[in-house]
């Protein structure tokens, strides 16, 4: 018989998650330093009356590392290793259904992402000088950070499902990480710096305009939205076809499609 979900699994998820090394640093130190350190190192050769903005844009910039290292380095490699210990065929020989041990990861993986974008606001609004967003715009940065991660999730767990090992997962989902990082301008590197064919593969990932073009719309104000609405139906149709593509590689070792 299988078991339903209930709050025992999300804690044995939230429990997983919390030993494992990647969220905490890449998660939530990673982009408060960084953030901390650009600020100092660039905000500091600007003149006074821009720091505040400089500031805003960079804090902009780093939020996104946080679903990148939750959602695609951590959930690649927690499941990873729990594909190659075998740990996903013995919870369903246990009545745990794929589908419910999927749900149950992303239930706890949102907690701890939620639990990081509070202490990545706390930190900016006491330690950091940014500008005070408009309402709506905030309400927007949350939405898109969530959907982001949401993806990357889908994105890690296709990887896993098609290496199969946590080497490999881990190469390319870190290959991705920071590739990911240098087309959207996190790395210093502006993508209108970057050669055409770059800045054509960076349209297309909604990060991309988050880094470039939020901080104007922070304070509110109009902004285009169809170029984000279009990188997230590509990046979400993307991440889709690539979870085709590993169920359709494992059919035989879950049974059938149905369990996911």
């Amino acid at each position: 018989m299988n078991k339903n979900l209930n709050l025992r699994m999300i804690l044995y998820e939230l429990r997983n998650i919390n030993g494992n090394f990647m969220p905490h640093f890449f998660g939530i130190i990673f982009p408060n330093l960084m953030s901390l350190l650009l600020s100092k190192t660039i905000g500091g050769q600007m003149p006074a009356q821009v720091r505040q903005s400089m500031a805003t844009s960079i804090m902009l910039t780093t939020s996104m590392i946080i679903p990148m290292a939750i959602m695609l380095l951590g959930y690649g490699c927690l499941y990873s290793i729990e594909v190659e210990r075998t740990i996903p065929l013995r919870m369903h020989l246990f009545g745990i259904s794929a589908r419910t041990e999927i749900i149950a990861k992303i239930t706890a993986h949102l907690i701890f992402l939620t639990l990081a974008f509070i202490i990545f606001a706390v930190f900016h609004i006491v330690i950091m000088d940014v500008q005070a967003p408009a309402v709506s715009s905030l309400l927007c940065l949350i939405l898109c950070l969530y959907c982001i991660g949401i993806i990357l999730l889908v994105i890690a767990h296709a990887i896993t499902n098609l290496l199969q090992k946590f080497s490999l997962t881990f190469g390319v989902t870190m290959f991705l990480y920071f590739g990911f990082m240098i087309l959207t301008g996190m790395m210093g590197i502006e993508t209108s710096q970057l050669p055409k064919a770059l800045q054509a593969v960076a349209r297309t990932l909604p990060m991309t305009y988050i880094s470039n073009d939020f901080a104007e719309f922070w304070q509110g104000g109009s902004y285009n939205f169809i170029p984000l609405i279009q990188s997230f139906l590509f990046f979400g149709a993307s991440a889709g076809i690539l979870l085709l593509l590993s169920l359709y590689k494992n059919r035989r070792t879950v049974g059938s499609l149905e369990h996911y």
